[in-house]
C-alpha cells in the first residue's frame, strides 16, 4: 500500500460561538493543510495518483476557504478545526477518491486534527 501527501496552505477569519471569549470575536489563522491519498499505484503509469491532479483538486478546495470568513462558507457549519477538516476531506474526495486523510493545522497554536475516512 502506497500513501502520497500533498500540502497546501491558506489564511481565514472566523468566530466561534462557544469557548473562551477571544473565540467569540472576530480573528484569523493560518491554517496548513495535508491531504493523504492512499492505495496501489497503476501498474502501467507507476503513479497512484499524479501530483498535477492532486495540486488541481486541492487548490479548488483552497480557493474556497482562502481569504474569507469561514463563517460564511456553505457547507461548513461551525467553523472549528473538526468541521475544517471533515468539510476540507468531504470536498476534495469528490475529485479524489483515493483520499484517506485530511490533516489540517494552526503551527502558531500548537493544534491539529486529523479527519479519516470512515
Amino acid at each position: 500500500m502506497i500513501e502520497i501527501s500533498q500540502t497546501f496552505t491558506f489564511d481565514a477569519a472566523h468566530h466561534l460561538g462557544a469557548g473562551a471569549p477571544e473565540n467569540r470575536r472576530l480573528h484569523g489563522h493560518s491554517f496548513y493543510v495535508e491531504v493523504t491519498l492512499r492505495g496501489e499505484p497503476d501498474a502501467q503509469t507507476g503513479f497512484l495518483r499524479d501530483f498535477g491532479e492532486v495540486d488541481a483538486a486541492v487548490k479548488t478546495v483552497r480557493e474556497m476557504l482562502d481569504h474569507r470568513l469561514l463563517n460564511e462558507v456553505e457547507g461548513l457549519a461551525a467553523p472549528t478545526l473538526e468541521n475544517l477538516a471533515r468539510f476540507i476531506f468531504v470536498q476534495a474526495k469528490v475529485k479524489l477518491p483515493e483520499l484517506a486523510r485530511v490533516k489540517i493545522s494552526r503551527p502558531s497554536y500548537g493544534q491539529s486534527c486529523i479527519y479519516e475516512s470512515p
